[in-house]
């Protein structure tokens, strides 16, 4: 009986061995002193949830877990975790500060403990002990070297996930103002024109012969403007609507700018001479760049109209086009009413776009000039305006000579 329970204490004593040489701390002390500190080493048992030590506790040992798992933790924090063959508290043999945090059992653990009273008799029996350990504490601090450039870089990861997430919440804030946007204009600018039209029109199926030719001409007229205003406002939230999904996409080609700008002064003459207003292109001549010309007529047209628009009766609406080494800036002058600075700053942003009258009471709705900025954008080019109130304003615009290389 004596020698079945002297070979399980040679065996148990034999496990704790194995278990302090598998820690850094220990690697290299021989085999006696092993021995020796096995022996004194007390086992602990602590049940799932249940606390080795709190957070002040004056607890002075090292300990070393042989199964399951603890958690060193303030609170609901945690700073980390043991397992089988891992330990904690060395520092605790030297110093008698009391505990920084508490520990608490994840799960069923056995650990083993060392306290600093008997750790301290080794040291002073074995003065060499002194040297393995702090051989042992120096790998300790290479780990926690290892942990911090790893928490660094953890850290660094975090950072960007932040931004890439702020970048995702100003992306989703810029779209959500898009979206009121979009619906206040079909709220507002759709639905005017529209019950203006149906007005008119009902008027006229119930009471048609009873309006001489002027009346039936002047309904006619408003009817037609009214529908044209419509029409034109959906043709800019379809293509506006069509950008945001990425339906419409440019396709750029070598053309020639002084095509676009003749046919849009052609088209737009009627509408100048209406209000006495001089449109002509200063010293035309072959622009070839590289855009898409649907998009760039567009653009063209926009501004042009804008000029027109803004212009009072009997003003000047000029249209320049300058070579740069890079890029065609194309430039819509106009003698008309200008805008004041704080206007400026919104005119390109869907958020806050103003919508004016222009001298004649025409309306807007809002978009065309966010229109043109992600056109001109698309097309590799920029925009811009300089004016002053009372004097005129001019609308410019880039795009590149050749084809521009997408990074």
């Amino acid at each position: 009986m004596l020698n079945i329970f002297k070979k399980h204490r040679d065996d148990e004593l034999l496990k704790r061995i194995d278990c302090l040489r598998s820690i850094l701390l220990f690697k290299e002390v021989d085999h006696s002193t092993l021995r020796k500190i096995a022996s004194v080493l007390e086992s602990c048992e602590v049940k799932k949830d249940e606390r080795l030590f709190n957070k002040g506790d004056r607890d002075y040992s090292l300990y070393i877990v042989v199964s399951g798992k603890v958690k060193a933790h303030d609170g609901n924090h945690t700073f980390a975790t043991f397992g089988p063959n891992q330990y904690f508290g060395e520092y605790s043999l030297l110093d008698s500060s009391v505990r920084s945090t508490a520990v608490t059992a994840m799960e069923d653990s056995v650990l083993l403990r060392l306290h600093q009273d008997q750790f301290n008799r080794f040291l002073q029996k074995i003065p060499s002990l002194s040297r393995t350990l702090l051989l042992g504490l120096v790998w300790r601090l290479r780990d926690y070297n290892i942990l911090e450039a790893e928490l660094t870089a953890k850290n660094i990861e975090i950072k960007k996930q932040k931004e890439e997430i702020e970048l995702q919440r100003r992306e989703l804030e810029q779209l959500n103002q898009m979206k009121d946007k979009f619906f206040a204009i079909i709220a507002h600018d759709l639905r005017n024109p529209f019950s203006t039209v149906l007005s008119l029109s009902e008027l006229l199926a119930k009471e048609f012969a009873n309006f001489d030719q002027n009346n039936l001409h002047m309904f006619i007229e408003q009817i037609y403007k009214y529908s044209n205003k419509t029409f034109n406002l959906l043709e800019n939230l379809l293509q506006w609507s069509m950008l945001q999904t990425g339906r419409l996409t440019p396709k750029p080609q070598m053309a020639n700018l002084a095509d676009v700008i003749n046919d849009t002064i052609d088209l737009l003459k009627g509408t100048a001479l209406n209000k006495s207003i001089n449109l002509y292109w200063a010293l035309p001549t072959d622009s070839y760049a590289y855009f898409d010309v649907n998009m760039i007529t567009t653009v063209v047209r926009n501004l042009i109209s804008n000029a027109i628009k803004f212009t009072p009766k009997n003003g000047e609406v000029v249209v320049q086009v300058d070579a740069e080494p890079e890029h065609y800036r194309v430039s819509v002058i106009d003698t008309g009413v200008g805008i004041p600075d704080e206007v400026i700053q919104k005119l390109f942003r869907i958020d806050s776009n103003p919508t004016t009258l222009g001298t004649n009471e025409e309306s807007g709705t809002g978009l065309g000039l966010i229109l043109c900025k992600e056109f001109v954008e698309k097309n590799g080019g920029t925009i811009g305006v300089r004016s002053v109130v009372s004097k005129g304003s001019t609308f410019y615009f880039t795009v590149p000579r050749i084809e521009v290389k997408k990074q």
